[in-house]
């Protein structure tokens, strides 16, 4: 291998390394009303896009406005630049299918949880872990299957977990404990401008066939 290939190769793995250590600021839903037992209003706002976002499922209590900050962070949030704020958070205590539903199509939407202690959760689509530890009402530990489509707690789970990908809806199945609360965030919508990371994959891949192309030309030429 060429001393020039070499280094672009040690580049590469340089900035691919700054990209997943890159944390993404989050745009976290505002609660804004509970309407029945099995339904809440909620907004994201993302620049000048206003997205509306729906609950749909079993709810012991919803926090729109006031109350405990749940989200207090212990270490549960490192990977993004902001934890949920305020008070705005879903508590569940039913298990059964639970359904989020955006106006608009969002990309690699967040879903940040607290005390998900003993739950055995299916979700619509896979998901990466982005950060766990400790929250507001301890420590615990899950762990997630092998289809990257679910996990189980163990002790007083906190996570942020990211999809990847565009959605519309976003549905998980869960069997339930005492009370465990969460809220959803995105970091842009569907033809917006890509986050940070996502920048740098295109700049580096850009680069790549950049110099694969030079590389063509200069064979070509001493053929």
């Amino acid at each position: 291998m060429s001393t020039k290939l070499l280094a672009a190769t040690a580049a590469i793995a340089l900035l691919a390394g700054a990209t997943s250590a890159n944390a993404v600021t989050v745009n976290w839903t505002d609660w804004t009303a509970q309407t029945s037992s099995t339904h809440v209003d909620g907004v994201i706002t993302v620049g000048s896009d206003v997205i509306d976002v729906d609950y749909d499922g079993a709810i012991w209590f919803t926090q729109t406005a006031g109350g405990t900050d749940f989200w207090v962070d212990n270490g549960y949030t490192q990977g993004v630049v902001n934890r949920p704020s305020g008070s705005d958070v879903i508590a569940l205590n039913a298990r059964g299918q639970k359904t989020i539903t955006f106006s608009q199509a969002v990309v690699n939407p967040y879903l940040a949880f607290t005390s998900w202690n003993g739950n055995n959760v299916t979700f619509s689509s896979p998901f990466t872990v982005v950060s766990q530890g400790c929250g507001f009402w301890g420590c615990g530990t899950f762990s997630v299957n092998g289809t990257n489509t679910g996990f189980f707690g163990s002790g007083e789970v906190h996570g942020v977990l990211q999809f990847q990908g565009t959605f519309t809806s976003l549905s998980f199945t869960d069997t339930s404990e005492n009370w465990h609360g969460f809220t959803v965030g995105v970091g842009g919508v569907a033809g917006g401008v890509p986050e940070p990371g996502t920048w740098a994959l295109m700049i580096l891949g850009f680069g790549g066939a950049g110099a694969a192309l030079r590389s063509r030309r200069r064979v070509a030429a001493t053929a």
